[in-house]
């Protein structure tokens, strides 16, 4: 089991009825979207290595990169 401290927030009504509709949707509990939303925002893992933004062979070279408002 991990340990957790216990805390209180204050939210407004509309942010605490989109956080209790999201927990809804997927079938977790407030806290658990909360700590989760925390490790994905604020606790972001740093990326490590290249990280790939697309499928495919690349159609163009990095001096190429303004071709791009050429094509109609």
């Amino acid at each position: 089991m991990t340990y957790m401290e216990k805390t209180q927030i204050y939210l407004r009504k509309e942010e605490l009825d989109a956080l209790r509709k999201a927990a809804a949707r997927s079938g977790r509990s407030v806290a658990e979207v909360v700590r989760d939303a925390i490790r994905t925002v604020v606790l972001k893992p740093k990326a490590a290595g290249p990280v790939g933004i697309w499928d495919g062979e690349p159609r163009r070279t990095s001096l190429e990169h303004d071709s791009v408002h050429d094509e109609p």
